[in-house]
């Protein structure tokens, strides 16, 4: 999908890397329905080493452009047009980098759509902001990813070689870059880990996962829905799909409108206060 150059922005800040975005405001949509003053925005948080220019990100901005809803998407700091260096990034800054984003440029409710790292970053944020995000859904999340996918999955020379150079590069099969995991990112993953305990979010989730996804398994999700679960003391509105011939990616057709159906949900499970 083309990229208009005219929509993107830059936030720039005092400390730290500025962070280019597009974002486009409520509207009378599709529906016929002019959002409220506290009809939930949506935000898109792509994964590692994407940016906001990738499939979901530009079907889901249409997305709400026709349902009338606010949409914000981003570049995390080293990611696509935003200022930094890849190689600088962990889960911390780029936490940072979402929660400067929500302060900064939206208002109200926000419902969270977070791919792959950008679901962990997603449920990071909501934990952080819990009166600003009204609902999350996560695409393939991989909370915890640096530390059981990456970490654990080391060789012994891949080990010695990120002792010696603070980084190891990996192929991907998604571009021609290679993934690269630096030591930082993996001793800083460990700050952030979730999935060792009790999760304690109040808002509505949903959670997709292809059975094919051979990057972020689909029991990753379910060990997320349990945590969730485990996280709250009354019946939780929290539901995850495993979608039996999908990949990594979710962006087929049929993966599009089923997360377009899955942000309907949502919206429909919020409460207003």
């Amino acid at each position: 999908m083309q990229e208009n150059q005219e929509n993107i922005k830059i936030l720039a800040r005092e400390h730290g890397p500025s962070i280019a975005y597009a974002q486009t405001p409520s509207a009378t949509g599709a529906t016929g329905a002019k959002p409220t003053q506290e009809t939930p925005g949506l935000v898109f948080l792509g994964g590692y080493m994407s940016d906001m220019t990738g499939t979901k990100a530009i079907w889901l901005e249409n997305f709400a452009k026709a349902k009338g809803f606010a949409f914000l998407r981003f570049d995390y700091s080293g990611h696509g047009k935003s200022e930094g260096n890849f190689e600088d990034g962990t889960i911390g800054s780029w936490l940072e980098d979402v929660l400067v984003v929500l302060d900064h440029l939206t208002s109200g409710p926000q419902l969270l759509i977070g791919s792959s790292m950008g679901g962990w970053l997603a449920l990071l944020a909501t934990l952080q902001r819990p009166k600003h995000i009204c609902g999350l859904v996560g695409l393939a999340a991989a909370p915890d990813f640096t530390e059981d996918l990456v970490h654990n999955e080391l060789t012994p020379k891949q080990r010695e070689t990120m002792m010696r150079d603070g980084v190891v590069y990996q192929p991907s099969d998604y571009g021609d870059q290679p993934y690269a995991f630096t030591r930082d990112l993996l001793e800083d993953g460990r700050r952030h880990l979730l999935l060792t305990a009790p999760i304690k979010l109040e808002c509505p989730v949903r959670l997709l996962h292809g059975y094919n996804d051979t990057d972020v398994p689909w029991q990753r999700s379910l060990t997320l829905l349990a945590q969730l679960q485990a996280g709250r003391k009354e019946a939780a509105d929290i539901k995850a799909t495993l979608i039996p011939d999908a990949d990594h990616r979710l962006a087929r057709d049929v993966d599009l409108d089923l997360i377009g159906e899955t942000v309907m949900d949502v919206l429909n499970a919020v409460k207003p206060d």
